[in-house]
């Protein structure tokens, strides 16, 4: 999950939760009393505490004076968003609990995650392209071009050919087209 800060007046800075140690987990499940399936399953609902116990212990990688105290965003500041990896995941299991359902076409299940998904993926046109690569129709197999149909040219005597070939080079003769030298002396 990416924990979204945005704070007032500033640009949206981005978290990777999956970037965290052991040891700054360790931090934040003491910090926000939470054992850290709590934090990941808070971070999907957007947990206050999950949220900022993981910003809070991130930024202490460049501040490391920085107080949990001292780090206290208001609540519309926060908000989490899934990487892509999540997205996919997240579209697999969709994609299949609707096998079988004769009601849900690809045009429908496209039309109903396409309302949401984007908007909670923190790559929201990866997220686009991976709802129409899952929901295009499956390519027909389509049969292989025939080879062009072989016209009737007329036969030219060939190397395999049982039939003698004249030259028509005047310069090197063979032992078919030459004729016997006479001797003189």
């Amino acid at each position: 999950m990416i924990v979204v800060y945005t704070p007032e007046d500033g640009e949206p800075e981005h978290y990777d939760a999956t970037t965290l140690r052991v040891s700054e987990a360790a931090i934040v499940q003491r910090t926000v009393d939470m054992k850290w399936q709590q934090i990941a399953l808070g971070l999907e609902q957007d947990d206050l505490d999950a949220m900022r116990g993981i910003v809070w212990v991130i930024k202490k990688r460049s501040q490391p004076t920085l107080r949990f105290g001292d780090f206290d965003p208001i609540i519309t500041e926060l908000t989490t968003l899934m990487d892509n990896k999540e997205v996919a995941a997240w579209l697999d299991r969709a994609w299949d609990s609707t096998e079988g359902d004769p009601g849900v076409t690809p045009e429908k299940f496209a039309e109903i995650v396409l309302k949401e998904l984007p908007g909670i993926s923190a790559d929201p046109e990866y997220a686009r392209a991976l709802i129409a690569e899952k929901t295009a129709a499956p390519k027909e197999d389509v049969p292989e071009p025939s080879p062009p149909a072989v016209t009737a040219e007329p036969e030219s005597p060939s190397p395999t050919s049982s039939t003698p070939v004249t030259s028509t080079s005047d310069s090197s003769p063979t032992s078919s087209t030459s004729h016997p030298e006479t001797l003189t002396t």
